[in-house]
Formats: C-alpha cells, sequence, structure tokens
C-alpha cells in the first residue's frame, strides 16, 4: 500500500512517498523525473514521523548522515549506484567517474549520471554529492541551484 504527504523544507514543499510504511520517494517540486501524483497513494501522516524528524535534524544541521529505512526501486545497477551515493560523507562530493571506479566499471560514467539522476529519494540518497570530473556542477533533478545550495549548506557556507 502506497502513502503520501507534503511537507515544508528549506527548498519548499517536499512529498514524501512510502511503500508499505518504508520511505520509497523524496521528490521535491518541479523535480525532473517526479512520478505523476496519482502514483503517490493514498494522504497519511503516519509512515513519516521519523523521516519528517531526521529531515528536520538535518536541516539545522545536527543530523549529518540519514538512518531512516528505505524501499528504493530501480534497475539492479541502479540499486547499485544509490548505495554508493549513501557512501558518501556529508560535506564531500564524488565525480561521476570516481563512482563508476566503485562500481568496477570505469567506462561507467555515462551511466552513473542516468542512474544519479533517477534517484527517487533526493537528499536522504545524496546524489547533489555527485559532480563532474572537472569539479563543475553537472545535472541535478532538483535544479542546479538547489545542488549549489546543498553543497554550500553541507561545506558549512551557507545557511539555509
Amino acid at each position: 500500500m502506497r502513502q503520501h504527504t507534503v511537507t515544508d523544507s528549506p527548498y519548499g514543499l517536499l512529498t514524501l512517498v512510502a511503500d508499505d510504511g518504508v520511505l520509497s520517494g523524496l521528490y521535491m517540486t518541479d523535480q525532473r523525473h517526479r512520478p505523476p501524483e496519482e502514483t503517490f497513494g493514498a494522504p497519511d501522516d503516519t509512515p513519516f514521523t521519523e523521516t519528517k524528524e531526521q529531515l528536520a535534524a538535518y536541516f539545522a544541521g545536527d543530523l549529518k548522515e540519514f538512518t531512516v529505512p528505505l524501499r528504493l526501486h530501480g534497475t539492479p545497477f541502479q540499486l547499485r549506484v544509490w548505495d554508493q551515493l549513501r557512501r558518501i560523507p556529508y560535506g564531500e562530493t564524488r565525480t561521476y567517474g570516481e563512482l563508476a571506479d566503485l562500481l568496477g566499471n570505469p567506462k561507467a560514467s555515462r551511466a552513473v549520471g542516468l542512474a544519479n539522476g533517477r534517484n527517487p529519494v533526493g537528499i536522504i540518497v545524496p546524489c547533489h554529492r555527485v559532480i563532474g570530473s572537472t569539479g563543475s556542477l553537472t545535472g541535478y533533478g532538483g535544479g542546479l541551484p538547489r545542488k549549489q545550495r546543498l553543497l554550500d549548506f553541507e561545506r558549512g557556507s551557507a545557511l539555509f
């Protein structure tokens, strides 16, 4: 059974989606690859208490690593990429090429980028921590200004 709720954040409204009570989606307004609203299930705040608490602590600067359980739906390759994203420490970045190397396929940086862009749980699965090989910001489903704000926040150079 799918359920969803909408919560406010420094980025505006975030839609949280759960499958059988486990977080499976976190979508920003106007996010690229955002699923249609009718797939989010019934409105219900019940399964999202822990997620909302962890997001509030993160935005307050008190949480560096999310521990909320996740149920991610994707291809085996996407799941491997998203697992690597969760290993990037708070305040640090990795390039698409570095992630491809970690996955054992140095030529897969483009595929890593495509999987990164399909991440269904932004912020918590920190796809914003992936940058281009030259250190440039490239692609972010929530938009490059949001990506820059998140990176600046985690580096301590900006507050929400």
